[in-house]
Order: structure tokens, then C-alpha cells, then sequence
């Protein structure tokens, strides 16, 4: 599993590349703290290379999505595939994110 943070004017990209497990999620929560400190930005989750997503890895997303709403930011979900979307849809993720 592979995270990255870039800057883009007002908007930080995460980007996930790979498999979030419960393994990778563990390694993902001490990567997580930059962006998290600029939620009250705007904050677009690229998932275009993201193969799968465990419950771990889903709790990573409630955080982001914790801390942006904390802070009166913005969150996108974008690029999921078919396999992360059925996923959102059964465990009503769907619903709470803007995906895009």
C-alpha cells in the first residue's frame, strides 16, 4: 500500500495505490497526519489505484471524513472502482461521502 499527499492551491489530493488491509491501515494512521491537519481545506481522495478496501481500511476514511467535518473542510471520494464502490454501497459508505 502505497499513500501520498500532494498539494494543489486550496485542494489536498490523498492518493491510495494498492491494497488498504488491515496491515497497510495500521501503517496508513501515522501517514495520515499531514492531511489531517489541513482538513479544514478541501480534501479529494484519489482512489483511482486503490485495489481493495478492508473495515480497517474503511475506518481510515471515517477519520479523514471525522476530522474534515470537524474542521468545516470539504471531502470528495474520487476514481473507485466497481469492487470499492459495491463495498461503499453495502456498508453505506455511499451515502456519506461525496464520490465522485
Amino acid at each position: 500500500m502505497e499513500f501520498e499527499i500532494k498539494e494543489d492551491g486550496n485542494v489536498v489530493k490523498g492518493i491510495f495505490k494498492g491494497r488498504l488491509d488491515t496491515a497497510a491501515a495500521v501503517q496508513l494512521n501515522t501517514q495520515l497526519e499531514p492531511l489531517l491537519e489541513k482538513a479544514d481545506h478541501a480534501i479529494e481522495l484519489d482512489c483511482s489505484a486503490l485495489d481493495y478496501i478492508s473495515s480497517s481500511g474503511l475506518r481510515i476514511f471515517l477519520t479523514i471524513r471525522k476530522a474534515s467535518a470537524a474542521k468545516n473542510g470539504k471531502l470528495v471520494v474520487t476514481n473507485i472502482n466497481d469492487e470499492i464502490r459495491k463495498v461503499f454501497q453495502m456498508t453505506g459508505f455511499i451515502n456519506l461521502f461525496e464520490v465522485r
